[in-house]
């Protein structure tokens, strides 16, 4: 007898329930000595037109409700700040742009400086090379070791993340450099049709991020922070302005305030004041080495204290005090800066969460920065 006709002698006493189409599945067990065939999967016969059709309305609903959720909350489409985009601008110093003036920073100066406001003034837009939550300093080392730059440089200088060498996003710099033909695709692609017709496709909007920030009950390995939310809303050259529901919406700037008073309360992560004064020498002293390059090749660097306020400003005040940071950074790097405290046309102006301005006065501080900046150090 052959293998097939003991399989089909087999079949008659298999239960109907494990039958599909007269065929059910043998496993190894039932063929001692044979080897394994290829499975067969039997495929049931179903409306599968209708299901298909199905799964795409029920994937459109879902869909759509979770647009209308955000659109709801105030969210419209808008530019990611993803590391692609950060890349685009800084292979601008590499495409003929090496003259240009560039803005580093963290937060405050991509969210501050507005970048038509320069160009109405100026003719002409800076690159704006500021990123959240990281030090400019390693921006500035690479710019210093460019042989196409031959611009100026405005470094923002956010006492907790410059004087800490914190680099929350500082992966952009390897990711411009290592950047693949199809990542440079995919983020062309991106910008011209998912970010320009969904709102909720915003990494503060994504399920994950969602489900992450709910209340859950405290557990081990759990973050007890609350991460930053959406600040801001970026447009395809990264000039960018704070979102308006942190300047209108009453609770949603509470959140926002909330994840910064996170950071005013002592922890036992917070390093202890020996090692803290050793952080702002180290970073003064990098700060000095690099500017001593740029300087070397006639490029002029101008350091810039933007504004801040409230519980933020005291918190900044008593761990960075302007003595021991500010005022040493200008000494050891001889580089000229401006400080919002010094100048009264960057006074009275309106911080909803403490440390970056409306936008209508972000446009005042651009402006005055940039008279400020011809007039005293950079005449046009």
């Amino acid at each position: 007898m052959t293998h097939t006709e003991s399989t089909a002698l087999e079949l008659r006493d298999v239960p109907a329930s494990l039958l599909h189409d007269g065929y059910a599945r043998e496993t190894a067990a039932d063929r001692p000595g044979v080897a394994q065939p290829v499975p067969q999967r039997p495929v049931p016969n179903q409306p599968w037109n209708r299901i298909l059709i199905g799964a795409v309305v029920l994937f459109a609903l879902l869909l759509g409700g979770w647009e209308w959720y955000w659109r709801a909350f105030g969210a419209t489409p808008g530019i990611r700040n993803s590391e692609g985009l950060w890349a685009i601008q800084r292979r601008r110093l590499d495409a003929g742009e090496g003259d240009a003036t560039v803005l580093l920073g963290a937060s405050r100066v991509y969210f501050d400086v507005q970048l038509p406001v320069w160009e109405k003034l100026a003719g002409k837009r800076p690159i704006q090379l500021a990123i959240e939550g990281t030090s400019p300093l390693g921006f500035l080392e690479d710019i210093a070791a460019d042989p196409n730059f031959h611009g100026r440089v405005i470094v923002g200088v956010a006492p907790q993340i410059f004087f800490t060498g914190f680099t929350y996003r500082g992966r952009v710099l390897k990711y411009s450099k290592t950047e693949s033909p199809s990542q440079r695709i995919g983020q062309w692609l991106s910008m011209r049709t998912i970010e320009r017709a969904f709102a909720f496709y915003d990494p503060d909007f994504a399920l994950a991020t969602v489900l992450k920030r709910q209340p859950w009950p405290d557990r081990p390995g759990r973050p007890a922070q609350m991460d930053v939310r959406k600040l801001a809303v970026t447009e395809s050259d990264r000039a960018t302005h704070i979102w308006s529901k942190v300047e209108n919406d009453p609770a949603y700037r509470e959140i926002a305030r909330n994840v910064w008073r996170q950071e005013f309360v002592p922890s036992d992560d917070d390093p202890p004041p020996a090692k803290l004064e050793q952080m702002i020498t180290d970073e003064i002293a990098r700060a000095a080495k690099v500017v001593a390059t740029l300087r070397s090749r006639n490029i002029p660097v101008l350091f810039v204290r933007p504004p801040s306020s409230g519980p933020f400003l005291e918190y900044e005040n008593t761990l960075w005090p302007r003595a021991k940071t500010w005022d040493a950074l200008l000494a050891a790097t001889g580089a000229p800066g401006i400080h919002f405290e010094d100048y009264p046309e960057m006074q009275g102006m309106e911080l909803p969460e403490w440390s970056h301005l409306t936008r209508a006065d972000a446009e005042r501080f651009t402006e005055a920065l940039y008279r400020i900046v011809t007039r005293d150090f950079w005449p046009q």
